[in-house]
């Protein structure tokens, strides 16, 4: 559970940044914002005044959160006649989180706090949640423990002639036993991840609305991402790109596994993929900027003549090769064309080289890193290399 003094500490930091942009404080209503200064992900919103002692209104279930709450001051949610005299009269700019709020609920506390200005506070929620405290990274780095752990297992259960479906279901299987929570959280709209995915060949390029190098062809037209009920064949590349969710955090991981050998070009394509990751994980320190890193992972990818194989098949390509981590898998910072921000000690990055060969397969390469004065931390020990059975 979250303490106390990790979350003063948190909270601070946000005052600070709210009494710099002239705000009086922050309503969060987003439930993992709450949870990250709060400690519950109860059904509440959260005020934190610029100056001052924050108060969470509980929905339900006022009995959990008043169990779970690091907040002194947690009450019931009050009646709309009662929540406006919370408020003094000296509060008149609020910061909210427009980047995840729907306009219904805006135009709720709109009506409730009459007025009042309401500020976009998103980049500087995110940017703060960006950092991980040495409490988070412990987390972090368990979650990378638990989820190589199982990823570990994987030759003892893949087979050829098991669906893509099997296999995924036996990962599934065993990340849960193991504690993993399941819950992907993700922030940016019309997204969505069942745990991971688990493809191979022809499917493994298949187009489709995530925002990723890889989306897999799924069950459905309704759920078209992740495994299919394709047979898992020799000779081709098997890519297992999994999350594992313990206590809130996420790492995110991708491994290879082949049953049999790989042609020449897809071991090629994944030494180059090795390379881009050596590289940007010697360059994850304090400062870098995040789109020279991109740029630095695009290139590698040029000279190696895959450029357009790089992140995505041909014309389906994804414009970044690292993505934050921590209580959601799109977190900042991005490596990213345009990201023009740079890196800051204690943050946590996914990277991920893939190549994409349509009708061939995926390979490719993932890991989560801390950004240290040292470069990378990679927080999923396993072995990088493809796995030959």
């Amino acid at each position: 559970m979250l303490t106390k003094m990790e979350s003063e500490q948190r909270i601070v930091r946000l005052q600070q940044e709210l009494r710099t942009k002239g705000l009086d404080g922050a309503l969060f209503i987003y439930p993992i914002d709450v949870y990250y200064f709060s400690g519950t992900r109860q059904n509440s919103t959260l005020w934190i005044p610029a100056t001052g002692n924050p108060l969470l209104f509980v929905r339900k279930s006022l009995v959990r959160a008043l169990a779970e709450s690091v907040i002194e001051e947690t009450r019931p949610f009050p009646s709309s006649k009662e929540f406006p005299t919370l408020f003094g009269d000296e509060v008149k700019k609020i910061g909210i989180t427009f980047d995840v709020v729907p306009v219904q609920q805006y135009n709720y506390y709109a009506r409730l706090l009459p007025d009042r200005e309401f500020v976009d506070i998103s980049a500087v929620n995110r940017e703060l949640r960006s950092v991980k405290s040495d409490w988070e990274l412990t987390r972090m780095r368990r979650s990378g423990a638990q989820l190589s752990d199982v990823l570990r297992q994987v030759p003892q259960f893949l087979k050829e002639g098991m669906r893509e479906l099997d296999l995924s279901a036996e990962l599934e299987y065993r990340l849960r036993k193991a504690g993993s929570e399941g819950y992907v959280r993700m922030r940016a709209f019309n997204q969505e991840l069942f745990q991971g995915l688990a493809v191979t060949g022809k499917t493994a390029g298949s187009p489709g609305f995530f925002d990723g190098p890889v989306t897999g062809r799924g069950l459905s037209s309704a759920s078209p991402h992740g495994a299919s009920t394709e047979a898992i064949t020799v000779d081709t590349p098997v890519l297992i790109d999994f999350t594992g969710v313990f206590n809130g955090y996420i790492v995110d991981m991708t491994r290879i596994f082949v049953i049999g050998s790989l042609a020449p070009e897809l071991e090629r394509a994944f030494a180059a993929a090795l390379a881009i990751q050596k590289c940007l994980a010697e360059n994850l320190k304090p400062g870098a900027i995040c789109e020279e890193l991109f740029f630095t992972a695009a290139g590698m990818a040029e000279q190696a003549g895959l450029g357009q194989n790089f992140m995505g098949a041909p014309g389906e390509n994804a414009r970044f090769v690292g993505h934050g981590v921590g209580l959601e898998l799109d977190e900042f910072p991005v490596l990213a064309q345009g990201f023009k921000v740079p890196l800051q000690a204690g943050q946590t990055i996914a990277i991920e080289p893939k190549f994409v060969f349509p009708g061939q397969g995926v390979v490719g390469i993932e890991n989560t890193f801390a950004v240290t004065e040292r470069g990378g931390e990679k927080i999923t020990e396993l072995p990088d290399g493809i796995v030959y059975l």
